[in-house]
């Protein structure tokens, strides 16, 4: 999501820019802010992840980084987050009913281009440009297309997280079908 410093400038336009709405920037990047916030990050008085206690108790803090949140939260808590990720962009949308939803979806697309993008500076295809991003950037870029995709779903579906099972099932069923059971040795002819 994040533009990368070996973009060339002309391919920019004010467009760009002014297109970055909170209802566009589903998977927001700490990159997207010159703080290193992200879209969860909270700012002000509610920042201090410290909790005062007595000198003999440690000091906990709450995990400060993406990955460190991740660590602590089960796989079913994703689909908490991507409730909460929806109602954020929900609130803060700048168009609504049907192009809210049209525009929810082509954000897929754009996400999706940017990791054709991460792939081609990776392996610097693009002979004016080189090498400008690392695989890193690409495995980014593929979390963002799933989390986006993931919103998107949550935004068609209020039972997403079902749906989402149900079809998973059903692709693992279609493609790798019931676990073969070995054969029967033939049984030998009876004299």
């Amino acid at each position: 999501m994040a533009d990368h410093a070996a973009d060339d400038p002309a391919e920019h336009t004010d467009a760009d820019t002014a297109g970055r709405t909170a209802d566009a920037d589903i998977a927001m990047s700490a990159a997207d802010d010159p703080a290193g916030r992200t879209a969860d990050t909270p700012v002000g008085p509610a920042a201090d992840t410290t909790v005062e206690r007595a000198a003999d108790t440690p000091v906990e803090r709450a995990a400060d980084t993406p990955v460190e949140r991740a660590a602590d939260e089960d796989v079913e808590d994703v689909w908490d987050t991507i409730d909460r990720l929806h109602a954020w962009l929900d609130a803060n949308r700048a168009h609504g009913g049907r192009e809210g939803l049209l525009l929810r979806v082509l954000k897929l697309s754009e996400e999706v281009g940017e990791v054709a993008q991460a792939v081609i500076g990776a392996t610097g295809q693009n002979p004016r440009k080189g090498v400008s991003h690392t695989w890193d950037d690409v495995r980014s870029e593929l979390c963002d297309v799933m989390i986006t995709a993931m919103v998107a779903l949550r935004t068609l579906a209020p039972d997403a997280r079902e749906v989402f099972a149900a079809h998973l099932a059903s692709v693992a069923d279609r493609s790798l079908g019931a676990a073969p059971t070995p054969p029967t040795p033939p049984t030998p002819p009876t004299p």
